[in-house]
């Protein structure tokens, strides 16, 4: 079979199961004893094992199969869940996650596994102390030839068949017709399946549970049970989900499947008509599958890249239409913009959703990373995760998973305190570090929040000003968030001692030039002994976006509604000068005002002499005013890169092309009061 066509399905999968492996995996931590979470990862194993094995990646398969078999001796309480097991299990996952993304870059996937699968073995035999001791057995290697024509069942499904003989179960071959009329297919073998998993355990299903739950198949599907239960008894449950036309059930053996599969290759085929095997079977099940209609589609992301582009277009062409209808006021017109305007809101929401993804894309790499930090220090710290299934744009997602390892890897090191000084401190011994994600308005917030010794603020001012970050002077001037975030200034650490978890003296900086990068902002708060919490917000989506076009002179600029509190105009003069710069009191809080004629060197042809345009923004806790001579109002707009050539451009983002097809630049409000 060419499985070359199936390769971005499989790493796409795998990826899939992989996350659904670490989600549960902590979870079983957790609640050791919950049957749920133990079917949930025995399931997503099986079905990796599977997939590899079908698409030649054996030594995928090889781990994977050892890492069943420790599920299964979990799931059927011969092995207890303990420290020393799951540190193993997440190894071994680990390990699977390296070499499903070395298939992914063009690899084989082939890589040593054999030290990782003695842990799994010696888990299995029950050999487990604090160093989780490997017995020196000579390994016996997996045939992976003898069984490669099967196309029903594969070798490991053949061994537990085997297996489950020898401890006293019956297996059972199933076959079950849904009615013809049966509208919901998917929920009655939904059904089917929760009666058979009371009664045993199916080791196998064609077509697969995936496609079975996507309803791509016919009307019948063939399981494979291992059970206690004698025929009749299974057939009278199945009978009581309704629809079902047909059931018969018979029994399964392992080797007339064998003979028969020796006798189809055997078989003549000049001028005598096969007997329909397995094999025909399958190959009719597939064909069936693909004359069935699909609910769901993989789309490569370069397409919907591609599709975003074109609607980027559309929505600079919409904007123009708008112009024009403004200028000629014509009532069919204006109704007809007035459509188009409605059905490409509609449109772009439809757009943006296809390239969400959850942050849980993220976050289930995590805990592994957590546990594998903290032993390295000495520490124990406990990760929960809440809110992994808020949506984010694919690009963004792509990109703050660096700036997350980095902040969560600082609150290990610098945040959470050894089990000693917890104890001192009557806290738990265990630390906590809790991944949050939320949406917000046009905003998704991604907490990293830690319950460890908070930031000591006597530390980091001294720190800075050693650092010349700051004079002696400035300190009474600064309030207690924008202490915190001097951490967050280049070339700051207070690690005394340089090692490879804490980092050479770079601090967080790496972390806020990425977050505003994304156009997103990043702030800290931190309680003395209480902890810290790292709260990033981050835009939905990075290429339309609103914003508000102001006048400069005869020039238009936009500046992101993301950074907008509000805008005012005063009297100017209620303008006020403080330490040598100009201010305004918004609100009873003094704001530094920030002069856009003077910063983007715009010439004065005319002024207003009575009157000041300001629009107040934010960054974090802190805001600054932005003088400007008019608003023109609220747009969505199409965020365009200023190339290679301009990348340093003064507190400039990137442009827009407006609907009169003037070019607006597009203002970096962070870098202005930065």
């Amino acid at each position: 079979m060419d499985t070359e066509q199936y390769l971005d399905v499989f790493i796409d999968e795998s990826m899939e199961h992989l996350d659904v492996l670490y989600n549960q995996l902590v979870e079983l931590e957790k609640n050791p004893t919950e049957k749920m979470v133990i079917e949930e990862i025995f399931r997503a194993a099986h079905t990796i094992k599977g997939m590899s094995a079908t698409m030649g990646f054996e030594d995928v398969a090889h781990l994977t199969h050892y890492i069943e078999n420790v599920f299964d001796g979990i799931r059927y309480e011969k092995i207890s869940v303990t420290a020393q097991i799951i540190d193993v299990l997440f190894s071994a996952i680990d390990k699977l996650n390296a070499m499903v993304e070395d298939i992914s870059g063009g690899g084989d996937g082939k890589q040593d596994v054999q030290q990782i699968v003695t842990y799994l073995e010696n888990i299995e035999k029950g050999i487990v102390n604090d160093e989780l001791a490997v017995a020196v057995e000579e390994q016996t290697e997996i045939s992976t030839n003898s069984l490669q024509t099967l196309t029903s069942i594969d070798e490991f499904e053949i061994a537990i068949l085997n297996q489950s003989i020898e401890q006293g179960f019956l297996n059972y071959e199933i076959s079950v017709e849904l009615r013809e009329d049966c509208l919901l297919k998917g929920a009655r073998v939904f059904m089917v399946f929760e009666v058979l998993e009371q009664l045993g355990e199916v080791i196998k299903s064609e077509p697969s549970v995936n496609d079975l739950e996507e309803e791509n198949f016919d009307r019948t599907f063939t399981v494979i049970l291992v059970s206690k239960n004698n025929a009749e008894e299974i057939k009278k449950k199945i009978n009581k989900v309704s629809e079902i036309e047909s059931i018969i059930v018979n029994d399964f053996s392992v080797e007339e499947f064998r003979k028969k599969e020796q006798d189809t290759k055997a078989s003549p085929v000049n001028g005598k008509k096969l007997e329909t095997t397995s094999t025909d079977q399958s190959k009719q099940t597939k064909e069936r599958r693909q004359a069935s209609t699909s609910k769901t589609i993989r789309v490569n992301i370069d397409r919907l890249d591609n599709l975003m582009n074109l609607f980027e277009e559309l929505v600079t062409d919409r904007g123009r239409l708008e112009q024009i209808s403004l200028e000629l006021d014509h009532t069919d017109l204006r109704e007809t913009v007035e459509r188009i305007t409605r059905v490409s809101g509609d449109l772009q929401d439809v757009i943006l959703n296809m390239r969400m993804v959850p942050v849980n894309h993220v976050f289930t790499r995590f805990p592994s990373m957590i546990r594998q930090l903290a032993r390295d220090l000495n520490k124990l710290v406990n990760v929960e995760i809440v809110g992994g299934d808020t949506e984010l744009d694919r690009t963004v997602i792509d990109e703050i998973g660096d700036p997350l390892v980095h902040l969560i890897r600082n609150a290990i090191d610098h945040g959470i305190e050894s089990p000693e000084d917890r104890l001192a401190n009557d806290k738990p011994e265990q630390g906590t570090i809790k991944l949050q994600a939320y949406h917000s308005g046009n905003h998704v917030f991604i907490e990293i929040i830690d319950d460890g010794a908070g930031i000591n603020k006597d530390m980091i001012l001294n720190k800075a000003i050693d650092n010349e970050i700051i004079t002696s002077d400035q300190i009474d001037m600064l309030s207690d968030q924008q202490i915190y975030e001097l951490i967050m200034e280049s070339g700051f650490s207070t690690t005394e001692v340089i090692s490879d978890i804490s980092g050479r003296g770079v601090g967080l900086d790496v972390v806020k030039n990425a977050i505003e990068k994304l156009g997103g902002s990043i702030t800290v708060d931190s309680t003395i002994g209480e902890g810290t919490v790292f709260s990033i917000q981050l835009p939905l989506t990075l290429s339309i976006i609103s914003v508000l076009l102001v006048e400069l002179q005869t020039e238009k600029y936009a500046i992101p509604l993301s950074s907008v509190i509000e805008t005012i105009i005063i009297r100017k003069d209620e303008i006020l000068s403080a330490h040598n710069n100009m201010v305004i009191d918004f609100r009873g809080k003094v704001v530094p005002l920030v002069f856009l004629n003077d910063i983007f060197s715009v010439p004065i042809e005319k002024e207003d002499d009575e009157f000041a345009s300001i629009v107040i923004v934010k960054r974090g806790n802190n805001t600054a005013g932005l003088v400007v001579d008019s608003f023109i109002g609220q747009h969505e707009v199409v965020l365009k890169s200023l190339g290679n050539y301009l990348t340093n451009i003064e507190a400039i983002s990137g442009a827009t092309i407006l609907g009169d097809g003037e070019v607006a630049l597009i203002i970096d409000s962070n870098a202005l009061i930065k």
